[in-house]
């Protein structure tokens, strides 16, 4: 066990890359202890890759890339303005509410700090907002995207706890929206306290066009239900619907209800059992392919083919850290250091608020050194027979972790929202994180909330029949 975890540490220390330091530490264990044979190595990592939820990974990341280049962020963020932007401190507001609606296409935090985090910092910067503060709200609010459905990490953890992946995007949706109410009330505070007015002049033309795309969304379900419920079969509802509604947007020219449809149709359609959340993730893709070629023709075969390889590279760099992870993973089980970590932490205590007060300590500091998709890989098979043992939700405890790494993603030294912000915005690496400090109380605040109130997670789950 020492061998395996002390050879990962050194390497890590020595700057490797998490996926090889990971690799390399398996390889110095199986080559030391001798009880492993070499050829496990390869078959292991081959086997953590091969995985039918794990095909929605390259899916969502293109679905995010190919939002990014179809012209649909500004939409949203346009959007946005029409909608929160006369409130005091309006565009952080603004910040925020793009970030929900992004969240419910690219599933990444990257994706939004790095697509709408460039309109925004640009946006808030011209409208006299001090570079610290539109960093600040930004990275806050770039967390959001793993929270709301879809989310990469619940894919991951989906497959690695052995639960429904739909389950979990279900349960991120109210904790998702308590983190908008806790950002949204921050920046209320900071405006208050700065004497700041609102960027936007009140308009009710604006407001009611913005309420109006809202409604026009959400009738589309609507419509559907009601279909159906007359006998229509649940094809030619969906069908039906989306006709009615490519002709309204053309005729009308909305400015993001095509946007706004997407996580109607991810969500309402693994919900309704139409699509599996990998299917949902392909789903995605040619949405936004009909979006970029079809409906707002921005998108070129140059940025289409860049899109693709951009989203090849993230992928393989992913896959890269999955494949390291579960040897990793598997040896840390193999060699009874997952079942010492365990006993060890339930000779601590055995009382699961006191454990959940431990895991989030734990899941916060390798938040800040080892990438998103490694910890969840390495941790789960530590820490979740604790948490079956003490009668905690797995779905709960989901929230709990990817909340945990997702504030790890805006630490130093590892934390990829600060270091794309920081060039984003031409800040150093360190005013970059004293500028994200202050947005650390409300995120904070929810992971305390969602920790010690399951049913903020469990309760749509439930309500839908996806929960225990």
């Amino acid at each position: 066990m020492w061998i395996l975890i002390g050879s990962f540490l050194g390497l890590m220390l020595l700057g490797l890359p998490v996926a090889v330091a990971m690799a390399a530490a398996s390889l110095v264990y199986i080559l030391v202890s001798g009880s492993v044979p070499d050829l496990v190595l390869a078959q292991r990592m081959i086997a953590g890759a091969e995985s039918f939820p794990l095909l929605a990974v390259p899916f969502f990341i293109l679905a995010g890339n190919l939002m990014n280049i179809a012209g649909v962020t500004g939409r949203i963020y346009n959007f946005a303005i029409a909608l929160v932007g006369w409130m005091r401190g309006g565009l952080g507001q603004v910040n925020i509410i793009g970030s929900v609606i992004f969240s419910g296409m690219s599933g990444t935090a990257i994706a939004d700090a790095a697509g709408l985090g460039t309109i925004e910092i640009k946006a808030m910067k011209d409208h006299g907002y001090s570079t610290e503060f539109s960093v600040g709200v930004t990275a806050a609010s770039a967390t959001l995207g793993p929270i709301i459905p879809p989310s990469l990490p619940f894919v991951i953890y989906g497959m690695m706890a052995n639960v429904s992946i739909g389950a979990l995007f279900l349960a991120g949706v109210i904790p998702g929206v308590l983190m908008t109410v806790f950002m949204m009330a921050t920046v209320a505070i900071h405006a208050r306290r700065n004497q700041w007015g609102s960027d936007m002049v009140f308009d009710w033309r604006r407001l009611g066009a913005a309420s109006v795309e809202i409604v026009v969304v959400l009738c589309f379900p609507l419509a559907v239900w009601l279909m159906t419920q007359a006998g229509v079969s649940v094809n030619w509802a969906i069908s039906i619907a989306l006709l009615v509604l490519l002709a309204a947007d053309w005729h009308f020219d909305f400015s993001a209800v095509m946007a706004l449809m997407t996580p109607v149709i991810l969500i309402g359609g693994m919900t309704l059992g139409w699509f599996t959340p990998t299917e949902a993730a392909v789903a995605a893709v040619l949405w936004s392919l009909f979006l970029g070629l079809v409906r707002y023709r921005s998108m070129t075969l140059r940025s289409l083919a860049k899109a693709t390889l951009d989203t090849v590279e993230t992928t393989a760099s992913v896959l890269f850290i999955v494949t390291a992870a579960s040897i990793f993973a598997w040896l840390l089980t193999a060699s009874q250091a997952a079942q010492i970590m365990s006993d060890t932490i339930l000779g601590f205590t055995d009382n699961k608020w006191v454990f959940l007060l431990l895991a989030n300590l734990l899941i916060l500091f390798v938040g800040c050194f080892i990438d998103t998709i490694a910890a969840i890989t390495i941790l789960v098979p530590i820490l979740l027979p604790i948490v079956l043992k003490l009668g905690i939700d797995p779905l709960h405890f989901g929230l709990v972790m990817v909340l945990n790494l997702m504030i790890g993603l805006l630490h130093p030294p590892l934390g990829m929202v600060l270091f794309v912000l920081a060039r984003v915005a031409k800040l150093s690496v360190e005013r970059t994180t004293m500028a994200i400090l202050p947005w650390l109380v409300p995120l904070f605040a929810a992971l305390i909330a969602i920790t010690y109130v399951p049913e903020i997670t469990l309760w749509l789950p439930r309500a839908m029949g996806l929960g225990r």
